[in-house]
């Protein structure tokens, strides 16, 4: 069975229409307006090896907040709905990547409990034309649509294009590991029976 979920999102401030695919090759097709957000988003699907479509149309002319937010609502959503029931899935992910200077540290559980623990630091206003305070926003708005815990940290670094990068693709790496079946799993990976 296909792990896939298709979703169009449309508010006065954004447009979105997103769809995934997490049993992909990597192949993506981005365009949120933001340069550095498409590299971004087209890392995390290559590296986590997830077919990614992402068209979005933003008030940029106010500033990035509400494009990058409503995408990582929208992108949650579709984590939570291509996953399904959780049958059979490991459930729990994590890594440690290494980008150049950065070395990041992601680990994941799709314990249907959203939960945020952000630590990077960034010490510049923008990389291109993305707001750094942003990916705090995105990986926020991602953990609560997908309805996992979600843990970030900064290990080493200091590049702040190489920090956010390294970010997106543990975040990648972490989320295809917690999304994979494994044979001894028949049922929920849970103590309660329910996730």
């Amino acid at each position: 069975m296909a792990r896939t979920a298709n979703i169009e999102r449309n508010t006065k401030e954004t447009k979105i229409a997103l769809s995934l695919n997490l049993d992909g090759s990597g192949r993506s097709d981005i365009s949120t307006g933001i340069g550095f957000f498409d590299h971004m988003l087209d890392g995390f699907a290559r590296h986590g090896l997830f077919d990614l479509r992402v068209n979005v149309e933003g008030d940029l002319q106010v500033d990035t907040h509400h494009t990058v937010e409503d995408t990582g609502i929208v992108l949650g959503k579709a984590i939570r709905e291509a996953v399904g029931d959780k049958k059979g899935i490991v459930r729990f992910g994590s890594r440690i990547l290494p980008m150049d200077d950065a070395l990041i540290l992601c680990a994941i559980d799709l314990s249907g409990r959203p939960y945020l623990a952000y630590d990077l630091n960034l010490d510049r206003e923008k990389v291109g034309e993305l707001e750094t305070e942003m990916v705090r926003e995105f990986f926020y708005a991602v953990s609560y649509g997908a309805e996992m815990n979600l843990h970030i940290r900064q290990l080493n670094g200091f590049n702040n294009h190489h920090i956010i990068e390294g970010a997106f693709k543990a975040f990648a790496k972490a989320l295809d590991d917690a999304t994979r079946y494994d044979e001894r799993i028949s049922e929920v990976l849970s103590t309660k029976g329910v996730i």
